[in-house]
């Protein structure tokens, strides 16, 4: 696919993922919607990708959906399809956070400006999130008069807590980095400058120093396990994982390197590496 309103670059390991509607303080769309997920999975098929970093053009991250189609923009009725063959029913936001909760790549959203409504609810479903000092979050649902999208009803109070979610959301308001900060929605927060260098920083360590088979394994077990009703859900995961692990080409080259006191090198890769009882859940079908 040819991107229009994303830009998808790759450097050493890293891909840059960026809203790319700048005069529309990156507003989303349906074509951002395809695009976005076009991008997921081919990160997902590309080996060389070991770190997803997420950031807007210019002075915003995302402004929440492009509202040109007036009165009607969240009237499906009206708007049709949200993307080529998908029922028009269904929530485009959700769309991306949960292709973002399937993927096999660690991802970074690198906040660099305000972000609204689906601005901030797709950041949810990203592993870590970095924020400038400029940058602006609001859960604005009710002020519009529309609900929680996204899947932001699943990933918020998880993050955050129920308590701070619901003040977010009930009232809409749109509140600051350091708010952001302390109640938990960012890991840090950075000058406009630093911003991408340290989302980079931290997609460097991971790119260097894990295994993307192991990487791909636990990302999985952790928002997994958040839905689980008891840790035996947990021991089963990690029984297997140790045991088809314990015994692989990457498990032997970890321990080998840390004797030698050297870096490893890892040989498996995620597009054929993936251990046989991956994935253990049933898919989830949209009724």
């Amino acid at each position: 696919m040819d991107y229009e309103q994303i830009k998808y670059d790759t450097k050493d390991g890293i891909l840059t993922i960026t809203l790319n509607r700048p005069d529309k303080l990156n507003a989303f769309t349906g074509k951002m919607l395809s695009e976005l997920l076009d991008a997921m999975d081919r990160a997902d098929r590309d080996d060389d990708v070991r770190a997803v970093v997420f950031t807007g053009a210019g002075r915003g991250f995302c402004a929440g959906a492009d509202l040109s189609g007036g009165a009607n923009t969240f009237n499906s009725e009206n708007r049709g399809p949200v993307d080529p063959g998908l029922d028009g029913h269904r929530d485009g936001g959700g769309l991306f956070t949960l292709r973002l909760y399937e993927s096999l790549k660690p991802t970074i959203a690198a906040c660099n400006g305000p972000a609204v409504g689906v601005g901030i609810t797709m950041q949810l479903a990203m592993d870590i999130r970095l924020a400038s000092e400029a940058a602006r979050y609001g859960f604005v649902f009710t002020r519009r008069a529309i609900v929680m999208e996204a899947c932001s009803s699943w990933f918020l109070p998880r993050l955050v807590g129920p308590q701070q979610a619901l003040e977010w959301v009930m009232t809409g308001r749109v509140f600051s980095a350091e708010e952001a900060l302390n109640g938990r929605l960012v890991r840090s927060i950075h000058k406009p400058d630093d911003l991408l260098p340290a989302a980079y920083a931290l997609a460097r360590e991971i790119a260097d120093n894990t295994a993307p088979v192991s990487v791909a394994l636990n990302r999985q077990m952790i928002w997994r396990m958040l839905g689980a009703d008891h840790p035996m859900e947990a021991h089963k995961v990690d029984s297997k994982g140790i045991y088809s692990r314990g015994k692989s080409e990457d498990v032997k080259e970890g321990v080998t390197a840390f004797l030698e006191k050297r870096p490893a090198r890892f040989p498996m890769k995620v597009s054929d590496g993936m251990p046989s009882y991956f994935p253990w859940w049933p898919e989830r079908k949209f009724k």
